[in-house]
């Protein structure tokens, strides 16, 4: 499926308000409201859209603390790269996982509790034997910004 302006539009509004109603969608991306509604359809089949979700406020929860962590594996073939990536991506704290190029391998982000949570985790890591060679951590002080947001349109216009 090649998606045109339109279609890039749509993904860009449906990314900063998921729960907008379909006319409203329509009005915004210049379209009537049933054709809107086939393209939405036809995103989500073909799987452009892969889901909706809420944004939290995790401060107004409680303190988090948020970890990025560069990890170097001592072994650089499929199986340890399969072994690494299958148990990170059961940790419950570890929300994103990027194979990177440059001076490590894996770069993770962490969100705990604190820093026992953080650090019991890692040693838990270290322990299971799936090729760490060696770790870096980079405790998050402030965020100033997060985008929520990918710049769709500017990425891929025509």
């Amino acid at each position: 499926m090649k998606l045109d302006r339109i279609d890039l539009r749509i993904l860009a509004e449906l990314q900063k308000n998921g729960r907008v109603t379909n006319v409203e969608l329509a009005e915004l991306v210049h379209l009537s409201p049933s054709p809107c509604l086939m393209r939405v359809k036809k995103l989500q089949s073909a799987g452009y859209i892969t889901g909706y979700a809420a944004l939290i406020d995790l401060a107004r929860l409680g303190e988090v603390l948020t970890v990025f962590t560069e990890v170097t594996l001592a072994s650089h073939r499929r199986i340890d790269f399969d072994r690494f990536q299958t148990a990170v991506e059961k940790i419950a704290g570890c929300v994103e996982c990027h194979l990177v190029s440059g001076g490590f391998d894996y770069l993770l982000k962490f969100v705990t509790r604190g820093i026992l949570e953080y650090q019991e985790i890692i040693e838990d890591l270290v322990d299971q034997e799936i090729g760490i060679e060696k770790y870096f951590n980079y405790i998050v002080v402030k965020s100033p910004f997060i985008k929520p947001c990918l710049p769709i349109e500017s990425l891929f216009d025509e």
